[in-house]
């Protein structure tokens, strides 16, 4: 399946993570350290773990690209995405799984320095933007826990759809917090 351009996808996780800047602008440190009723981590935890899953598709995507260009595989053609990794990713977004312990917090972080984290990981994702549009993004797999073997395009899609997820896990905290 295509999936628009590489540039499409760094706008639309742009877009992603616009909205949850945005939710977490009023979000003090007093309010982001409550464990709610229902949740395993807190507001914090939960950005400190989005910074960690972020970093690391990052370098993922880095070093599978960086392959393509070693081994002088150019793009051919449109972004796609295999139907295992569509299959995978919708089956993951209707369930709760829990994280790695690679990628769960440590709670030693503030949203403030997560966002910080995420910040300096778009700036490294946007360095690499070149390599996505110049070198094969999708022979070179690497494996992820729950969706298995992934491409770097399918790595910088998840890194989005992982955002959002989390995104619409906060949002529904902050609305337990107003009732």
């Amino acid at each position: 399946m295509e999936f628009g351009s590489i540039n499409e996808i760094f706008e639309k996780n742009d877009r992603v993570h616009a909205e949850l800047q945005v939710l977490l602008a009023g979000v003090t440190d007093d309010t982001a350290g409550i464990l709610f009723e229902g949740e395993k981590w807190t507001i914090a935890q939960l950005v400190e773990h989005i910074a960690t899953v972020d970093e690391g598709a990052s370098k993922i995507c880095n070093k599978l690209l960086s392959q393509a260009r070693d081994a002088e595989m150019p793009a051919s053609g449109p972004v796609a995405v295999s139907n295992e990794f569509q299959t995978r990713s919708a089956d993951l977004g209707q369930r709760k799984v829990e994280a790695t312990e690679r990628v769960r917090p440590t709670g030693n972080f503030s949203i403030a320095e997560s966002l910080a984290r995420m910040d300096q990981n778009r700036l490294k994702l946007r360095e690499i933007q070149p390599l996505f549009e110049t070198y094969d993004g999708n022979e070179a797999k690497f494996p992820h826990p729950f969706l298995g073997e992934m491409s770097a395009i399918e790595w910088l899609i998840m890194k989005g759809g992982h955002e959002a997820r989390h995104t619409r896990q906060i949002e529904k905290i902050l609305k337990k917090l107003a009732e």
